[in-house]
């Protein structure tokens, strides 16, 4: 590749991932795309994507396996230096703790959290070649730890990757590398719109709207935030 800057986008071709796919695209990014079932979405976002980034590409990986996320980070590295990962896989459960199932408390874990891990282990070693960041898509409580009720799953992923995301942060900046966390709010299609009056900004999040934040992180003018949460919520949870 040229100088273009190259950005590795997971769960990259559906509702937020899709909207920072496309934002990154017209910032100027070289894009590999990742996706894990839904063939013919993956490439309408593709087809998208390439009218501000024709260079960008997709690979299906299930990354909540080793071989999966190694696959999709060896498969950006092959095309030159990677700058950026953007973490938006995270599958949702609404349902009572005691009516879980183990295979769903496991798959939540996995989808949220366990990926997050694998992806940034095997992309960190290319990243410290020349610096570059990971931004995390979270969730808006996570962060101060607020209960939920019928979410623990999804919730205890949520929180963890905060942890994640701060230790990184701490541990790799000596390597140039900046991680960060961007916290999305109830949105536009995922949630009741009667919800919208609870808010304080009285309306339902968009997409755009988080992936503006996750594009400010991955500019020049974020280059000395570190360690940081931006809640795009409209001030839920406040």
């Amino acid at each position: 590749m040229d100088g273009t800057r190259q950005a590795v986008v997971s769960g990259a071709t559906r509702g937020i991932g899709r909207a920072i796919a496309r934002r990154l695209a017209q910032d100027g990014f070289s894009l590999v795309l990742n996706y894990a079932h839904d063939e013919g979405q993956a490439e309408a976002t593709l087809n998208e994507v390439r009218l501000w980034s024709p260079q960008s590409i997709l690979i299906r990986a299930d990354v909540t396996t080793e071989a999966g996320a190694e696959r999709l980070i060896a498969a950006a590295a092959a095309r030159g230096r990677i700058d950026l990962l953007v973490h938006s896989v995270g599958d949702f459960l609404f349902k009572p703790l005691v009516d879980t199932t183990l295979a769903e408390w496991q798959g939540i874990l996995a989808s949220n959290l366990t990926s997050a891990f694998l992806c940034s282990r095997a992309i960190i070693p290319h990243l410290r070649q020349g610096g570059g960041q990971i931004i995390y898509v979270g969730m808006m409580h996570a962060e101060v730890l607020r209960a939920v009720p019928n979410t623990v799953p999804y919730t205890i992923a949520k929180t963890g990757l905060l942890v994640l995301m701060k230790s990184l942060a701490k541990s790799e900046g000596q390597n140039g590398i900046r991680v960060n966390a961007v916290n999305p709010g109830l949105m536009e299609g995922g949630a009741d719109v009667r919800t919208a009056a609870t808010i304080p900004l009285g309306r339902l999040g968009q997409t755009d709207e988080i992936a503006a934040a996750v594009s400010f992180l991955a500019s020049a003018e974020a280059r000395y935030i570190t360690g940081a949460v931006i809640n795009v919520h409209g001030g839920a949870f406040l």
